[in-house]
Order: structure tokens, then C-alpha cells, then sequence
């Protein structure tokens, strides 16, 4: 008898499908936390520069300045800026700004017609967003006091290594904190002097220059040499002296002609933490920063799957919350120490 034929098995293999894109929504919040995260790096060492304006006392800010200058000194400057601050700020500003207008915080009492929680998370949830707000405003506020209204200003005057010129507001500790620092004070009247002087040094300068330039004589004059080597030499002082009496200051205010970036800078933030209104401000500006930055620094470990099981969230938490702490004081210790303790006189 012969064995029925068995039928062959054919598997049937579904059509390779293409993988799904991804929601642009799921990849900008993606790239807006990446963007925030980065911003954390950079609130770390933004508060431990400033930090040594203050905590390393009897050091006139030594330290601060030279980490300035360092930064300062980068090549490519702008576009390390533009590129490693500028973009990443707008992206999770303009971005962080659309969830604000879609976000519902629940933690606050209510008339009974929407949700109330007041665990812990939510109350932080709820702190993150009214934070949101508060940087959103400050951050521009900062951006334009110290970048644009208060960014010192480099002058060339033929040496290696310019001045850098910033207006702040006179007051008796600047006599000897200037003279630690090497920088000279320009008053409004020492300022109306060089207009004058400035027009009729150049006359008499210009003068022997041409009658030496117009000699036919090849022999050596030493004192020729000095007459122009001088006069080119004041060609480019003169750029200085041009920079300084074109600001415009009032009877209070002085100009700090200082031999670094760093040390214009340093009195820069000198002369605005002498003021109790700003003290205010920057003290809002610090907490707000330190506590959007560390919750959004554990949020985002659990985001991006770091941690999973809730041991490991707690102990990222706890973690969190120590580096804001210690954040946070040193960005509080460079708002009331900088003149308050360190550079007063």
C-alpha cells in the first residue's frame, strides 16, 4: 500500500514593513531635554567661576579671573557661544515655553473642578513650570546686562595685550581694590582733560613728524627716532584715549580701564552686587536655575531610562538634590560675598 504523499510546507513570509518614523513631537522633547541637559554642565561651571569671586577671600578674585580669561581667550569665541550656549538656550526655551502653555499643574487647592495632588512629585512638577517663568524673563534680563549693557569693551593701543574698558559706579572701596587689581579709574573730569589734551598733543606730534618725513637726509637723528617712534606710538594710544572719552558717564560713575577681560569683569559683577535690587534679583535667579536644572536633571535619568527601579530613582534623586544644594550655595556665595566680603575695600 503506498504511503499517502505529505503535502510540503510552505512558509509564508509577511512583506518587510518599513520602520516607523518617529513622532516629531517625541524627537524635539528628546533633543530639547539632550539641550537641557548640556545647560546643567554649563550652570556647574558658570556658578564655580563666579564662585571664586567671593569664596577664595584675600584673593581679589584671582581665581575668577583667570578662569574668565581662559574662556575668553578660546578661538572662535562667537561661535563656540552661538553654538554651545546660544542654540541649545533657544531650543529648550522655545520649546520648554509650548509645554508651558499645554501643561496643567495639579498640586494647588482647587474649587473641586479639577484635579488636586499634593504629593511631593507634583508640588515639584507644578515648581518646575512657575520656574520656567521666572528663567525665562531673568535669563534675558542677565543675557543683556552682561553680554551687550555691561560687556567690556577692547581697545587696542599697539601692545600685545589690549585694555578692556567697563562704567561702573564710584564708591571709596574701588581706591584700593583698583590698585590690587592694577586698574586705572578715569573720572568725568580727568575725561574732559583728555578731550583737550588729546586735540592739541596730537598737533604738535603731527607736526614733527612731517617736517622729519619731509627731510631728504639718509643719516641717523636720535632724536628724530624719538620724535617718531613717539608720534606712531601715539597713533595707537590715541585708540584709547578716542574709546574713553567717547563713553558717556555721569558725576558718579568712573571707567575702569583694567589689563583683562577678566578683571573688567570682576568689577563689573562688583558693581552690580553693591546693589540690594540686584542682590534681590540674582538671588531669585540662582534658586530658580538650581531647582529647574537638578528636578530636570532627575526627571531626565528617568526619561532616558538610567535609572528604572525605584531604589535607583531614589538614591538619583538624593544624589540630585546634593549637587543642587552645593550649586546653589556657591552661585548664592558669589552674589553676597563677591562686595559684601571679599571685595568691599
Amino acid at each position: 500500500m503506498a504511503k499517502p504523499q505529505q503535502e510540503k510546507c510552505h512558509l509564508v513570509t509577511a512583506p518587510v514593513n518599513k520602520i516607523d518614523t518617529l513622532p516629531k513631537a517625541f524627537i524635539w522633547r528628546r533633543i530639547q531635554s539632550l539641550a537641557g541637559l548640556w545647560l546643567v554642565i554649563f550652570l556647574i561651571e558658570h556658578m564655580v567661576t563666579n564662585s571664586q569671586a567671593a569664596l577664595l577671600l584675600g584673593e581679589s578674585g584671582a581665581g575668577f579671573v583667570r578662569m574668565v580669561n581662559l574662556l575668553h581667550e578660546l578661538p572662535y569665541l562667537m561661535v563656540l557661544e552661538i553654538g554651545l550656549l546660544g542654540i541649545p538656550i533657544l531650543i529648550h526655551m522655545v520649546w520648554g515655553i509650548y509645554y508651558l502653555r499645554t501643561s496643567k499643574p495639579n498640586s494647588m487647592k482647587t474649587d473641586g473642578s479639577k484635579p488636586y495632588f499634593k504629593y511631593s512629585r507634583n508640588k515639584a512638577y507644578t515648581w518646575q513650570r512657575i520656574t520656567s517663568w521666572i528663567l525665562v524673563v531673568l535669563l534675558i534680563l542677565h543675557i543683556v546686562k552682561f553680554r551687550f549693557l555691561e560687556y567690556p569693551d577692547a581697545v587696542n593701543e599697539g601692545s600685545l595685550h589690549p585694555k578692556y574698558l567697563v562704567t561702573i559706579t564710584m564708591d571709596p572701596g574701588l581706591y584700593t581694590v583698583t590698585q590690587r587689581l592694577n586698574v586705572e579709574l578715569i573720572s568725568p573730569k580727568t575725561q574732559e582733560e583728555m578731550k583737550t589734551g588729546q586735540n592739541q598733543n596730537r598737533q604738535a606730534l603731527d607736526r614733527a613728524a612731517e617736517d622729519i618725513r619731509g627731510q631728504a637726509s639718509a643719516r641717523f637723528s636720535q632724536q628724530e627716532s624719538i620724535i617718531l617712534q613717539t608720534a606712531q606710538n601715539y597713533e595707537e594710544e590715541e585708540n584709547l584715549t578716542k574709546a574713553i572719552t567717547k563713553r558717556r558717564i555721569d558725576q558718579k560713575e568712573v571707567i575702569a580701564v583694567a589689563p583683562s577681560f577678566g578683571t573688567a569683569s570682576l568689577l563689573a559683577v562688583r558693581n552690580t552686587f553693591k546693589s540690594w535690587i540686584w542682590v534681590g534679583i540674582y538671588t531669585v535667579f540662582v534658586l530658580s536655575a538650581c531647582f529647574h536644572a537638578f528636578n530636570g536633571l532627575w526627571t531626565s535619568m528617568l526619561t532616558w531610562g538610567w535609572v528604572i527601579k525605584s531604589t535607583a530613582q531614589t538614591g538619583a534623586r538624593k544624589v540630585a538634590i546634593s549637587i543642587m544644594i552645593v550649586i546653589a550655595f556657591l552661585g548664592l556665595a558669589s552674589i553676597w560675598g563677591t562686595y559684601f566680603f571679599n571685595l568691599k575695600h
